[in-house]
């Protein structure tokens, strides 16, 4: 191996993976990030973080179910908080027509009726007459996951750098991980805005996320530690890095009330939102210029494609391996 490390831009998820697996495999790395606090300037600290490889299909296609199947299987073998008791989507009655349109779009589900989905949420007995069931997918808390990769990364022997964006003048290979930072050097990149709530509720028991289809405004739950529960919406095509208005917090609160009248009692604990970076067709590319590498455009797929993009990146270094989908040489459009 070379004595010149390999830097990595950016802590968020994406350049924490390229840390941890790069490390792994016996290269010496330097992991840089601006922000003085880690993940204070980074989307993955407010992210959904669903591992839904099957219901992304829904709004994708199968390249993200695969690549997200293989980063299940790399999570399972480092994060022992994995949550692995999958996912389900339900819909009002008025609305079944949604959700015959999603099991159509998708693939993995057990069609669960309402007596079903009783037994395997009990909090949710008699509210849907039918539901999807995703066995195989799973979830995480995203700063609790952060924080584990971090400590691994310094465990493995990366020289973690924080409050700086300086590169050192010598190095093995750079690979750029800074989502929108990198904006000037990737065209076409651009923001897709995510909103969320925090709420805590003592009265609502929930083992697995749970997507809530609407025609307009569908939302999703993913249960916490601690009786927390993330409130989120789908992407919005928007830039707009203000806070969440009053008509979005009440979109997303009321469409959780929705979902179980006992969260109309929960204490919010926070709103915010991120700007997730994305390319015009919402898939990741891996791009090559020269000695430097650009992780960039995981879209709201971050937590679901870092572990096989760190994968993809340690292959190519070791022996020049690119997937067609994703390796790219600039950023034209396929």
């Amino acid at each position: 191996m070379s004595k010149k490390p390999i830097v990595i831009r950016g802590a968020g998820i994406a350049g924490l993976w390229q840390a941890l697996v790069l490390s792994r495999r016996g290269h010496d790395v330097m992991l840089i990030e601006r922000s003085a606090k880690p993940f204070d300037q980074s989307c993955s600290a407010v992210a959904g973080a669903m591992l839904a490889p099957f219901c992304e299909e829904e709004s994708s296609d199968a390249l993200i179910r695969q690549l997200g199947l293989r980063s299940i299987a790399l999570w399972r073998e480092i994060y022992p908080e994995l949550n692995c008791n999958g996912s389900l989507v339900v819909t009002a009655p008025r609305d079944r027509r949604e959700l015959d349109r999603f099991a159509r779009l998708t693939q993995g589900h057990n069609q669960l009726s309402g007596e079903e989905l009783g037994a395997l949420e009990p909090d949710l007995a008699d509210r849907f007459a039918a539901a999807l069931y995703y066995p195989d997918e799973a979830h995480l808390e995203p700063q609790a996951a952060l924080g584990f990769l971090l400590r691994m990364v310094r465990d493995a022997g990366v020289e973690v750098r924080l409050d700086t964006a300086d590169v050192p003048k010598s190095y093995a290979r750079l690979i750029d991980c800074r989502g929108l930072g990198a904006r000037d050097n990737l065209s076409g990149l651009r923001g897709v805005r995510g909103e969320r709530a925090i709420i805590r509720s003592d009265d609502v028991e929930l083992s697995r996320p749970v997507r809530l289809l609407h025609p307009r405004f569908p939302i999703y739950v993913v249960p916490w530690p601690d009786q927390l529960f993330m409130v989120g919406a789908t992407a919005l095509e928007s830039e707009a890095t203000s806070g969440v208005s009053v008509r979005s917090a009440l979109e997303l609160l009321s469409t959780a009330y929705a979902l179980h009248p006992a969260f109309g009692e929960a204490e919010i604990i926070d709103v915010d939102v991120g700007l997730r970076p994305a390319f015009s067709d919402n898939h990741p590319r891996i791009v090559v210029k020269g000695d430097d590498i650009y992780v960039n455009g995981l879209y709201r797929h971050g937590f679901i494609l870092a572990p096989v993009l760190a994968e993809m990146v340690a292959e190519h270094i070791a022996d020049g391996t690119e997937h067609p989908e994703i390796f790219v040489a600039d950023c034209r459009e396929r």
